[in-house]
């Protein structure tokens, strides 16, 4: 499982779903869609219709990926901050009932405010 306390890897930027779909759609199950992505350099975090997939990849060569599926039903309760003047990142907090906290870290220009709109629809709908 993915290390949430390590928030320094999960500094996120967005990204293309294409570039993304091929690696997540072999654990993704009938009729889910991808509706948001993000990545570092190596690792992603994928949010779609059902869960939020957050991939390590791991290695030299990157063939070794760790796949950490969450649950919006499992969400608890979620906080964002959005990105300021002088502090350009954006953070999204996620509490798991039995994982605890999670914490997600975007680039300044990642609207987590539509991220909270997407996981307060599945989480609060």
């Amino acid at each position: 499982m993915i290390d949430f306390e390590k928030a320094s890897v999960f500094k996120l930027a967005p990204c293309a779903p294409e570039d993304i779909a091929p690696q997540v759609s072999p654990i993704m199950v009938r009729g889910e869609q991808i509706i948001s992505c993000f990545k570092t350099v190596r690792d992603f975090v994928v949010f779609t219709d059902k869960r939020v997939i957050a991939v390590n990849v791991q290695g030299m060569t990157g063939r070794k990926k760790d796949f950490t599926s969450l649950p919006y039903s499992r969400i608890q309760a979620f906080s964002i901050e959005t990105a300021g003047t002088f502090d350009l990142d954006a953070e999204l907090d996620l509490w798991f009932s039995g994982l605890g906290k999670v914490r997600l870290e975007f680039k300044g220009h990642a609207d987590v405010r539509l991220l909270a709109q997407v996981i307060g629809t599945y989480v609060l709908g």
